[in-house]
């Protein structure tokens, strides 16, 4: 991708409530659009554009017509070639609407779409040749730079739009390692929060606050449930799954499963309820830990009982991850549980060369399963109306 830079850049008068429209691809853009080309390398001048590192190609299929395209056929028929590439564009913190063209007028193609790295936010696009296909999905922005990656075996990019969406409902998650956006470069570690996006329509924004090596009360230390606080909004949710490091013995982490540890989760429920929003009670995910006859262990006591207690008793919906992970584990058994898991063998995955044996952390098809379960639970329990925006 070469670095050429753009003259045009985001003013003042382009960052309205109509947000910011890209005609991807080579050309001269449809009048209303700005250009997205193959050249067009991010700086914080222009504040848009695609970084450095991935590769971009572009192609017009309407390029040899003898007449003019009209603009809906140019916005189709010219596209950007995405391989492992990052767009990036300058935007005041909040939720966006993204709706995206994706296709190819001579060729079936299958593009997958992440957010700042690593959060999934809609399943692998596959079209079929001559097929455009609009894609929606919502995305909330930290630190003013929206960032969507782009790849798949054969990746387009047509049409580009991001509209401010300020009224989205969110669905805001606490929690840990298991849950967090895991980085990039980690992979394949994934916690489930990043997998919940991609099940969503746009109607809902999943907003993953959760970060690694946190319990209930470190978390909430560290000023992170004060900041959901500030973004809660009426008839939001916030789902709270702790557990796997208030056992921690540190003082900074520890908690005690009948008081302390309810005591830090009542203070979410609390939070949640001033600003009108729902709290949901997660239980935690089980670790893979098996009896050498075979048998799965329970390696959190009390800290589950603890929250099914607190669920009862302030009269919080609750989803049981450690009851349904536990029958997924013992249905798998000791050795197929160990691919939900980060049990790499030395060689498989370049991030970890000598291999990992990890029967915490979960891997891209562990965390999908484990978002699959939190559906589960959101139509056992009919919260709505997340259940009528699951795609």
């Amino acid at each position: 991708m070469a670095a050429v830079q753009q003259d045009i850049a985001l003013d003042a008068e382009r960052q309205t409530a109509d947000g910011w429209k890209f005609d991807a691809g080579p050309g001269t853009p449809v009048e209303g659009y700005l250009p997205l080309t193959p050249e067009t390398v991010y700086t914080s001048e222009s504040g848009y554009g695609f970084l450095p590192g991935g590769a971009v190609y572009g192609r017009d299929r309407a390029a040899s017509d003898d007449q003019q395209s009209a603009s809906t056929q140019h916005l189709q028929a010219a596209f950007c070639i995405p391989l492992q590439a990052t767009f990036v564009l300058d935007v005041p913190d909040g939720c966006y609407l993204i709706r995206m063209q994706l296709g190819d007028w001579q060729t079936a193609t299958h593009t997958i779409i992440r957010a700042s790295g690593s959060k999934v936010v809609v399943p692998p696009i596959r079209t079929q040749s001559g097929q455009i296909q609009e894609v929606l999905c919502s995305v909330h922005v930290h630190g003013g730079r929206l960032e969507l990656n782009f790849s798949g075996q054969a990746p387009r990019l047509n049409t580009l739009d991001i509209t401010p969406a300020p009224h989205t409902l969110q669905l805001l998650l606490a929690g840990d390692s298991t849950v967090t956006d895991q980085p990039a470069d980690g992979y394949p570690y994934a916690g489930w929060g990043q997998l919940l996006p991609e099940r969503f329509k746009h109607d809902v924004c999943v907003d993953n606050h959760a970060i690694s090596g946190r319990s209930s009360k470190s978390f909430a230390d560290e000023g992170r449930l004060e900041t959901i606080r500030q973004q809660l909004r009426a008839g939001d949710y916030l789902f709270i799954p702790f557990g796997h490091n208030d056992a921690k013995t540190d003082v900074a982490r520890h908690t005690d499963p009948f008081t302390t540890y309810k005591q830090q989760l009542t203070e979410y429920i609390v939070t949640a309820r001033e600003k009108d929003a729902h709290p949901v009670l997660l239980t935690p995910i089980h670790r893979r830990y098996f009896t050498e006859d075979g048998q799965l262990e329970d390696t959190h006591g009390d800290y589950v009982l603890a929250v099914r207690e607190l669920a009862a008793e302030q009269q919080v919906p609750l989803i049981d991850l450690a009851a349904k992970t536990a029958m997924v584990w013992e249905q798998l058994g000791p050795e197929q549980s160990k691919a939900l898991f980060v049990w790499l063998y030395p060689g498989e995955y370049m991030n970890f060369p000598s291999g990992v044996q990890d029967n915490t952390h979960l891997q891209e098809q562990g965390a999908r399963q484990i978002a699959g379960l939190v559906i589960e639970g959101i139509r056992e329990l009919n919260l709505q109306p997340l259940v009528m925006y699951l795609r």
